[in-house]
């Protein structure tokens, strides 16, 4: 087997099936995820160590390679046939393996199912705004989405910092420039400081990791600027509090009263499993307003729950709200709502 046709092959294979993930590794049959659930190709024999070599090769280059040997794990994106995958490459018992997450094609907000509200964040001029959930529910397509309808709609430098990159914009009224931690800037502070020097309007950060990313996010929305970014929290008071938990104790407060006054909202989604098969998003969206931020700097977020439950005029929406509305629209089970509530007592109440 050609080194090139053979991962490639796999790559087609994902795409025909509709699967969202690859997964690849020295000793076992290769297997993709449809729909959330992992099928291994039956068809095809183990792969072996010297076809990971070829895949890795292929996919990483001379160079990227021999930096995932001495790292052990390497995040990359790749390109084919219009396709873009993000990747990551890393050992397991001494063995190389990869996963390929491939990037769907960016589509407006109402073509993925999800709330138009959400272009209004689009539409603002500064602020806070994270898309949040557990890995492979969307959050990435989603913001996609929504930078994709600022490029649509005004002029504006959009800047994204993402490790690696994921979707690819076509400039139309915007200027958009891409950068990937590792080959356009060292990490994620350094080049959201630079950001602020570069005349941006709007910034994409791939992923809030650490204290000192989130305070300069929080900074750039403090100082004009429109701030997208993601974390992997289940919900609109788990995110509030990672963030604040994630600064020293005497750090706290202050990054409490910054969040307090520059956040806009907070978007929780996941992909549950349709009756007619695939999957269809269902959510909850935190809109900040007076009694959220009062919340905030009170050291309250275990409050803002209820207010997300009672705001439903204000435009907020509560999870198991959207989860009753995919049973009522027959999309999903009752069954499938109740595993995939945050609080299955209230969706209880809520029928």
């Amino acid at each position: 087997m050609e080194k090139k046709a053979g991962i490639e092959d796999f790559i087609t294979t994902l795409i025909r099936e509709g699967g969202s993930d690859l997964h690849l590794a020295a000793g076992r049959k290769p297997a993709i995820r449809v729909s959330g659930d992992l099928l291994f190709l039956v068809n095809q024999d183990e792969i072996s160590s010297d076809q990971m070599v070829d895949f890795l090769n292929t996919l990483l280059g001379n160079d990227r390679y021999e930096s995932f040997l001495k790292k052990k794990e390497f995040d990359f994106s790749y390109s084919f046939n219009g396709s873009r995958l993000r990747g990551n490459a890393f050992f397991q018992r001494g063995l190389a393996c990869l996963s390929l997450r491939l990037i769907p094609k960016s589509k407006p907000i109402s073509e993925l199912h999800l709330p138009t509200i959400l272009e209004n964040f689009s539409r603002r001029k500064q602020g806070f705004f994270l898309v949040v959930g557990p890995v492979g529910q969307g959050k990435s397509t989603t913001l996609s989405s929504m930078v994709d309808l600022i490029n649509q709609e005004r002029t504006a430098h959009i800047v994204t910092i993402e490790d690696p990159i994921e979707f690819i914009y076509e400039p139309n009224k915007s200027i958009i420039d891409q950068r990937e931690v590792g080959i356009d800037t060292d990490d994620f502070p350094v080049a959201l400081k630079a950001a602020l020097r570069e005349d941006v309007n709007v910034l994409l950060i791939g992923e809030m990791r650490d204290p000192e990313t989130i305070s300069a996010a929080v900074t750039a929305a403090e100082t004009g600027h429109l701030v997208f970014s993601t974390l992997h929290t289940n919900n609109a008071s788990q995110t509030i509090d990672r963030i604040i938990d994630s600064f020293p104790q005497g750090q706290q407060d202050q990054i409490r009263i910054q969040l307090a006054a520059s956040l806009i909202g907070i978007f929780s989604q996941r992909l549950i499993p349709r009756i007619a098969g695939g999957r269809v998003p269902a959510y909850e969206l935190l809109i900040n307003n007076n009694a959220v931020s009062n919340l905030i700097r009170e050291r309250r977020t275990h409050e803002i729950d209820i207010v997300i439950e009672t705001s439903f005029e204000q435009g907020m929406i509560d999870m198991n709200r959207s989860l009753i509305e995919l049973v009522q629209q027959g999309e999903i089970s009752m069954d499938t709502a109740y595993q995939y509530s945050f609080n299955p007592k209230a969706l209880e109440q809520l029928m």
